[in-house]
């Protein structure tokens, strides 16, 4: 522990939890990718060492495609697919566990590099602590998610995708909050009001991406492919045919569609609102730059969010729309940070 005693440099410590920050929000990009290109099953087992490794030779890749041959995916979706076209989706896969690989070497390396050197506080061990633990929870979390796509349905559960999409977007805010202290140690005092609003509206944020992993999950993006109305309607026809009424939220593609666009909705016109009354505080200027640039994140998504729609999930904009949550998600917590009241 005395190792722990001397306060943190924020200036390399912060600038490593940024790059981690970048990596993680790669990740995001490339998941939303796999998913997309059905890719996220072609690996069907987890090996968090040796699956480091890929297929070398002509044999380990007709090894791996014989496992493949075996999964509901293959027999009941791309039943006849050739090696070549296997070796297309096993890379993208690969490049996504690889990348989750390196984003824990990137971490964990440093950290202990910056825990040798003293450059890690008692404040801020616990929290990489945490970090670290959480990312280990991610990855098996990851697996547990591709397992459900394993058996008898050759899709992931939708709980499950949601949660690992939830689980990386509280990771990636946690990190960058934690970097952000170390940038901007000194707080201002804002009007309370204020703060509490900023705060809603980032949980309204996280809400949204969440509902947006169940679009995911349910492959609702790819009907009702109109905009501003569903197909004609207003109202979907069918929007609370399941029963138990809740399960609409989370599996009636209908609901789970028409929840992620008005909870879009909310974000925009609280944006806004938020917007004007950060203006009227006349907060410094970080506040005032933050408050910009979420309304401009929030934006650029909301239209991606319509061109995605419109042109039935193409691979290229689905993978936008999923970083652009997280550019929204930045945003927030950039804005709450300024507006903070107390010392990090």
């Amino acid at each position: 522990m005395a190792r722990l005693a001397q306060p943190a440099r924020p200036g390399p410590v912060a600038v490593w939890l940024l790059v981690c920050c970048a990596l993680i929000f790669a990740m995001v990009v490339l998941g939303g990718v796999t998913r997309l290109t059905r890719s996220g099953l072609s690996i069907v087992e987890w090996n968090p060492v040796m699956g480091a490794i890929p297929p070398l030779t002509e044999h380990q890749w007709e090894a791996e495609f014989e496992k493949y041959r075996q999964t509901p995916e293959y027999l009941k979706v791309n039943y006849g697919m050739s090696l070549a076209a296997f070796k297309q989706i096993y890379w993208v896969e690969f490049a996504h566990r690889l990348l989750g690989r390196a984003i824990g070497f990137v971490f964990l390396v440093p950290f202990l590099y910056f825990l040798v050197r003293k450059r890690i506080g008692r404040e801020l061990a616990p929290k990489l602590v945490t970090l670290f633990v959480l990312g280990g929870l991610q990855g098996a979390l990851g697996w547990y998610m591709v397992a459900s796509g394993l058996v008898d349905d050759p899709h992931v559960s939708a709980y499950r995708l949601t949660a690992h999409l939830g689980l990386a977007v509280v990771i990636y805010g946690y990190m960058f909050w934690v970097a952000l202290g170390l940038m901007y140690p000194e707080g201002r005092p804002t009007p309370p009001g204020v703060r509490r609003f900023a705060w809603a509206v980032t949980g309204l944020v996280f809400v949204t991406i969440l509902a947006g992993g169940f679009v995911a999950g349910t492959r609702a993006g790819f009907l009702f492919n109109t905009w501003p109305l569903m197909n004609g309607r207003l109202v979907p026809e069918g929007l609370y045919a399941l029963h138990p009424w809740w399960l609409n939220w989370f599996e009636n593609v209908a609901t789970v569609q028409f929840n992620h666009r008005w909870l879009a909705y909310a974000v925009v016109l609280a944006t806004v609102a938020l917007w004007i009354a950060v203006a009227r505080a006349a907060p410094a200027a970080r506040a005032r730059t933050a408050a910009h640039l979420l309304l401009a994140a929030v934006l650029l998504q909301f239209g991606l969010g319509i061109a995605t729609l419109l042109t039935i999930v193409p691979v290229s904009l689905g993978a936008a729309h999923q970083g652009g949550a997280l550019l929204v998600l930045t945003a927030a917590l950039f804005l709450n940070h300024a507006l903070r009241k107390a010392q990090f």
